[in-house]
């Protein structure tokens, strides 16, 4: 009987102990220090329920809890890790009986949890903040709720000035302060100030407003995926995903104000999490007001992605490994992901380029968003990585991994509008009826069919991946788009193919485009003997 063969690159699990839900991350380091989720597992076993009123672990929450480990475990082991961590915070860490929990973890699963203090957690969500969002130098709160407590960190830039631990988190607040269903107005109120003076009591006086808030845990996921639904009528990733003080008021007053069972029953809220949710959005509104937030970002990695970076960065040999991208940094975020598709990166540069060119040339005339350049630019740089998978239907493939890749730096909106440009640089022409199209607003669509347009003549202008195009000009004609290629000889086979991919162009923006050549200076002694210095083909 053969012994099967260790994985080639360290897998790693992460297990976090919360007072409300136990979560499992499985995952396997690349070599530029990232890491490829393999498996996850969560399961709500409401461990500190009671906690507040007795101190003490219940035996009922106890049993759960080594029943949900011990499941992440086997699944863990199934992977043949290299190391397991695991990690508890504020039930565990408050608990009278909690050492007696660790050591029933230990002896029935071999399982050594660490209890790390409300600071250590901070620092791990800071971590994961960090690494995935770009603070731009603005006062920022890194906010990380779970079910006994708030972590609160208070940054200017990456630079952390101050870490707060707040016994508020949504299951403690709940069975503290929730007193109706729904809230009566003489509860909502003891409840809001009650809040107010748990913040105060710690926060005191901020040193500065945060701006920006970059929240993780349940109950902001939970509202973002409430938010998404109400806005595109679907479920979908939320990391990145941009909420206002004005959304969140409206979203805490839909919930407050909605009975339990029917709370159940909205879109995007798990069932199992109705009866804390209005605690936890109650804290992070009172927050958001205390701090003087504009705009809220959500990130869906938790304390167990700071976790598995720590724990990658502890791994031999690792010092040497690649240099990652800034989080603000989005089109070299796009370059590193191409580059882990093992993309032609001179031709994929070369798309983006004359891409860019396009854009430039006629952004103005047919009044292109600005800020769609980037999404233009990242779509050119990611467009060949389905090949990674396979030849055939390149471009289907590369819309799966750029939805489900890591972008930091791109909101979800902008992931799907540079996996749908990626989607249509070949074959069919955009269709409401696609299933990944359908959600999508009009405008939206008419984007993403000017934008896939240009990448498909800038793809076609790079047929033979040799880079011989070395510029482009647009001129605008009667009734046409004239695009003067420069090269030194005669690109026939580029220009042949960005003709034939013209189509979806001329359709999304309404004109005919022709394609010119104008030899390059240095040759034009030379091609004056010979074949003329311009020769066009007219797509139309």
């Amino acid at each position: 009987m053969t012994t099967p063969e260790a994985p080639a690159q360290p897998r790693l699990a992460a297990i976090d102990v919360g007072t409300n839900t136990i979560r499992l991350t499985v995952a396997e380091v690349q070599d530029d220090d990232t890491y490829r989720i393999l498996d996850e597992e969560r399961e709500m076993v409401r461990l500190g329920e009671k906690l507040d009123r007795t101190g003490r672990l219940s035996d009922a929450a106890i049993e759960r809890a080594l029943s949900a480990i011990g499941k992440m475990k086997a699944i863990a082991d199934g992977f043949k890790i290299t190391e397991l961590r695991a990690i508890a915070t504020s039930a565990v860490r408050e608990a009278a009986n909690g050492r007696s929990f660790i050591r029933d973890v230990a002896r029935q699963h071999k399982v050594n949890i660490e209890v790390i203090s409300g600071e250590e957690e901070a620092q791990l969500a800071f971590r994961t903040a960090s690494r995935h969002f770009d603070f731009q130098g603005r006062p920022t709160a890194v906010v990380d709720i779970g079910g006994g407590s708030v972590e609160v960190i208070l940054s200017a830039g990456t630079a952390v000035d101050h870490v707060y631990s707040l016994p508020l988190g949504a299951v403690r607040v709940t069975e503290r302060l929730v007193r109706s269903d729904p809230l009566k107005p003489k509860h909502w109120k003891q409840m809001k100030d009650e809040i107010d003076r748990g913040i105060r009591s710690v926060i005191r006086q901020p040193a500065h407003r945060a701006e920006l808030m970059i929240g993780s845990g349940g109950t902001f996921t939970a509202l973002a995926h409430m938010s998404k639904f109400q806005r595109e009528g679907r479920h979908g990733s939320v990391q990145g995903y941009v909420l206002t003080p004005a959304e969140i008021i409206h979203l805490l007053r839909r919930l407050r104000e909605t009975p339990l069972e029917a709370r159940r029953e909205i879109p995007g809220l798990s069932p199992d999490r109705a009866d804390i949710i209005v605690a936890g959005a109650v804290v992070i509104s009172r927050l958001v007001r205390g701090l003087d937030t504009q705009q809220i970002m959500v990130n869906e990695r938790g304390i167990r992605d700071g976790l598995l970076l720590h724990m990658i960065s502890e791994l031999p040999g690792r010092s040497a490994a690649t240099q990652l991208p800034l989080a603000g940094n989005r089109i070299e975020w796009a370059r590193h992901f191409a580059r882990k598709a093992h993309s032609n990166e001179r031709h994929c540069e070369q798309v983006a380029g004359l891409a860019l060119q396009i854009f430039d040339g006629v952004k103005n005339r047919y009044d292109l968003p600005v800020s769609s350049r980037d999404l233009l630019q990242a779509a050119a740089i990611l467009h060949d990585i389905g090949y990674l998978i396979s030849h055939s239907k390149h471009h289907k493939h590369a819309y799966h991994l750029i939805m489900h890749g890591d972008l930091p730096g791109f909101t979800p909106h902008e992931v799907e509008l540079i996996a749908n440009i990626v989607r249509y640089h070949r074959r069919a022409f955009p269709k409401k009826r696609h299933e990944n199209l359908a959600y999508l607003a009009g405008p939206d669509r008419r984007l993403i069919a000017r934008l896939s347009g240009i990448l498909r003549i800038a793809d076609g202008l790079d047929r033979t991946h040799s880079q011989s195009v070395t510029g482009l000009k647009i001129r605008a004609l009667r009734g046409r788009l004239r695009l003067s290629v420069d090269a030194k000889s005669f690109p026939e086979i580029e220009i042949a193919d960005a003709a034939r991919k013209a189509d979806l162009f001329r359709k999304a923006f309404g004109t005919d485009i022709e394609l010119a050549w104008h030899p390059v200076r240095a040759q034009s002694r030379s091609n004056a003997a010979g074949r003329s210095p311009r020769l066009q083909v007219v797509a139309g």
